[in-house]
C-alpha cells in the first residue's frame, strides 16, 4: 500500500536511521580504538618497567622491588620454587592472566616477566580497574547512541514537516480547485524550487486540459446542432409522409422504421452529449420515466433487427417502475442491451422482465463466460462469436449513462440453460 505515510514516514525512517547508525559505527569504533592504544600502551610500559627493575636491581642489589602502580617481585633461579606454579616457567614477556588465587592477585591482570642476571622479576597490573572504566565508557557509548538516535528522530520528524509542507500545501490547493470547479494558477504561491517546479507544471497542464475541454465542448455543441437539423428534417418529412392518404401498408411500415430511426438517432445524440458535458450529478430537468415503456418502444424498434431469424421477444412487465431521467438515456441503454440479445441469439428467446426496481435482458444465445462479464464494459470489447460489424462501445456507453445515474449495470451467465442475463437495478 503506497500511502502518504509513505514518503514522510521514509524521511523520518531515514533519518533516524542515520543518526543511529553514525553513532553506533561512532561508539564501537571508539571501543575498537580505546581497547587496541591500552593494551599497547599498557604492555610496552609492564615490558619497560619490568627490564628496568631487574636492571635497577642488578645495580643497586639492597633496593627493593617496588611500584606504586603495580606489585612486583623479584626471585632468583634457587628461589624461583617460592613462585606461584603457573609463572615459574614463563618466558620473558607479558602476559594475560585470569585469577591465580595466589598472593592475593587480582581476578584479571596483565604480569610481564623478565630473566636477566640469574634474577626472575614479575610485575602485575590490575586490568580489573581497566574493565571498570571500559564498562563504564560502553554504558556512556550506549547513552549517546540512544541520544543520537533520539535526536536524529526529532530532526527527521521536524524536516519530514518541513520539507513536505509546500507539497502538503500544493495537494490541498489541487483539492480545493477540484471543490471550486475551477483552476488557479498555482506557481504563484510557491518558491522557485522543486515544487513550485511542479506547480508550472500542473499550471501548464491545467491550461491545456481546459482549452482542450472548452474545444470539445464547442465541438459538442456544434454537432448537435448540425446532426438536430437534419434529423428533425427527416422526422418531419416522415410525420408528412404518412399522413398521405394513397401511402401502401408496405410504404407506410418503411416510414415508421425511418421514423423511429430517427428517434434513437435523437435519443442517442442527447445521451452521448449529456455525457460528454461529463455532468455527473446527472440532470434530469424534472422528467420522471417509465421503464415498461420504454422497453416496450425499444422491442418494437429492434424487431426488424430480427431478419427472419427464429426468435421471440417477450416482454413482462410486474411492477410498474419509474427513474428519473430523461427517457433518452434509458431507451440508449435499453437499446444496447436488447439489441446486443437479439444478435447473439440465434434462436430461441428474447425475455426482457421489469419489476423490483429492476431490468433483466434475458437471452438464449451462446452466453458468456462469468470471468468476462465484467471485460465486456470495456471500450473496444466484444462477445465471442460477435458478428457484423460493431465497435465494442455500446456496453461502454451504457455503464458510462448508469453511472452517471447511479444505476448499477451487471452481466451475468445464465444458471438454468444457455445464454446470458443483462441487469440494471435502478438506484433510488
Amino acid at each position: 500500500m503506497q500511502s502518504r505515510r509513505k514518503l514522510r514516514f521514509r524521511l523520518i525512517v531515514s533519518f533516524a536511521l542515520f543518526g543511529f547508525g553514525l553513532s553506533a559505527t561512532f561508539a564501537v569504533a571508539a571501543l575498537y580504538v580505546r581497547a587496541r592504544v591500552e593494551n599497547q600502551l599498557i604492555t610496552a610500559s609492564l615490558e619497560s618497567d619490568v627490564n628496568q627493575a631487574v636492571e635497577n636491581k642488578h645495580e643497586n642489589p639492597d633496593q627493593p622491588l617496588k611500584s606504586e602502580l603495580i606489585d612486583a617481585w623479584l626471585w632468583s633461579d634457587r628461589t624461583i620454587y617460592k613462585a606461584p606454579l603457573a609463572w615459574q616457567n614463563l618466558a620473558p614477556g607479558v602476559y594475560d592472566m585470569q585469577n591465580q588465587g595466589e598472593q592475593g592477585h587480582p581476578a584479571h591482570y596483565k604480569l610481564a616477566v623478565s630473566r636477566k642476571y640469574g634474577l626472575i622479576a614479575f610485575l602485575s597490573y590490575d586490568i580489573g580497574r581497566e574493565d571498570l572504566g571500559k564498562r563504564q565508557l560502553i554504558t556512556s557509548l550506549v547513552g549517546a547512541v540512544i541520544i543520537f538516535s533520539l535526536l536524529s528522530l526529532g530532526i527527521g520528524l521536524w524536516l519530514s514537516r518541513k520539507v513536505l509542507k509546500p507539497v502538503t500545501e500544493l495537494a490541498q490547493r489541487l483539492r480545493g480547485f477540484r471543490k471550486a470547479g475551477k483552476a488557479e494558477p498555482l506557481a504563484v504561491h510557491f518558491a522557485d524550487d522543486e515544487v513550485g517546479e511542479l506547480a508550472r507544471a500542473l499550471d501548464e497542464y491545467s491550461e491545456r486540459l481546459t482549452a482542450m475541454v472548452e474545444r470539445d465542448r464547442e465541438f459538442n455543441s456544434d454537432v448537435s446542432h448540425e446532426l438536430r437539423t437534419p434529423l428533425a428534417v427527416i422526422a418531419s418529412t416522415t410525420e408528412l409522409l404518412q399522413g398521405s392518404p394513397d401511402l401502401t401498408e408496405k410504404i407506410s411500415e418503411r416510414l415508421k422504421r425511418i421514423e423511429r430511426a430517427s428517434r434513437q438517432a435523437t435519443e442517442l445524440i442527447e445521451a452521448l452529449l449529456l455525457l460528454s458535458r461529463a455532468e455527473r450529478r446527472g440532470p434530469t430537468r424534472g422528467e420522471t420515466t417509465e421503464v415498461g415503456k420504454v422497453a416496450s418502444d425499444v422491442i418494437e424498434s429492434q424487431r426488424p433487427q430480427m431478419r427472419g431469424k427464429p426468435i421471440e421477444i417477450e416482454l413482462s412487465v410486474n411492477d410498474t417502475v419509474t427513474v428519473n431521467a430523461p427517457a433518452s438515456v434509458l431507451s440508449v441503454a435499453l437499446t444496447n442491451l436488447i439489441g446486443n440479445a437479439i444478435k447473439y441469439t440465434l434462436e430461441g428467446s428474447v425475455r426482457v422482465e421489469v419489476g423490483k426496481g429492476r431490468i433483466e435482458v434475458i437471452d438464449t444465445g451462446p452466453g458468456i463466460k462469468p470471468e468476462d462479464a465484467e471485460r465486456l464494459f470495456q471500450r473496444g470489447v466484444r462477445g465471442e462469436g460477435a458478428g457484423g460489424s460493431g465497435a465494442g462501445l455500446g456496453l461502454a456507453i451504457v455503464r458510462r449513462l448508469c453511472e452517471l445515474y447511479g444505476w448499477d449495470v451487471s452481466m451475468r451467465p445464465r444458471s438454468d440453460a444457455n445464454g446470458a442475463i443483462a441487469c440494471i437495478v435502478f438506484g433510488g
